[in-house]
């Protein structure tokens, strides 16, 4: 699967703002003051090192032979406010747990498979399933970022969902959550494709490691969709939609 590093244009801008700073204040190493060490690591929200790499094909960075970069740029606001409480999700069982039992999901331990359900009729959508393929829980919380196909537009958030977006739902190891991106086909102007990309949300809307993910049908064989409009689900212990 093709796969995409995130941008982030803050980290940019903060390198920027630091670099103008320390010209300003003219630090040279003749006036006979330390040199200033600017250089950063990255670390992740549990406080483990991030690296531009991630393991296989759940969650991977980078473009591959000529393939170009894709981004998710996750909008600066949510709608959401942090929350400590968490979900346990595994075999369908949710327990509440403390907030420092689990670390937060990082996409890498991730698996997922999507569905095309209800192809071209009222109702279509993908249903996303995520499986913590890792051998300790994670949590998950908000919504999935997602971009479709080959358009630009991060999905917003569906606003017919149901409330608790904002809290962390805790996936023990081979447990599932599941989350569906609703399509719409209303006009003329209409996208079609089999593939999007998909990326993490933590609390405050940032987005870790893109994923691309192939559309399938329920005999397991490659499905492509057509939208004009699109949203997207909150995860969920449960499948949406499940008639």
């Amino acid at each position: 699967m093709r796969a995409s590093r995130i941008s982030t244009t803050a980290l940019a801008t903060a390198t920027a703002a630091l670099a103008l700073t320390l010209t300003a204040c003219g630090g040279s190493d003749s006036a006979g003051g330390a040199k200033a060490d600017t250089s950063r690591s990255g670390s992740t929200a549990d406080g483990s090192q991030t690296s531009d790499k991630t393991a296989g094909t759940k969650g991977t960075a980078g473009t591959g032979d000529g393939e170009r970069a894709r981004s998710l740029r996750a909008s600066t606001s949510t709608g959401h406010s942090a929350s400590g409480s968490d979900s346990q999700a595994a075999s369908g069982k949710v327990t509440t747990v403390g907030s420092t039992d689990t670390r937060q999901c990082r996409g890498d331990e991730i698996s997922y498979s999507v569905l095309h359900r209800f192809p071209k009729q009222q109702g279509e959508h993908l249903l996303i399933t995520a499986r913590n393929a890792d051998s300790k829980p994670c949590w998950v919380t908000s919504y999935p970022s997602v971009i479709l196909g080959d358009t630009s537009n991060v999905l917003h958030h569906s606003p017919k969902d149901a409330p608790g977006g904002n809290t962390r739902i805790t996936i023990k190891p081979g447990g599932k959550v599941y989350s569906a991106v609703n399509l719409f086909t209303d006009g003329a102007a209409t996208h079609t494709s089999g593939s999007f990309s998909l990326a993490l949300r933590d609390q405050t809307g940032d987005t870790g490691p893109a994923t691309e993910q192939n559309a399938f049908d329920s005999k397991g064989v490659p499905s492509k969709f057509t939208w004009t409009s699109a949203d997207v689900l909150n995860w969920n212990t449960t499948k949406p939609y499940d008639f």
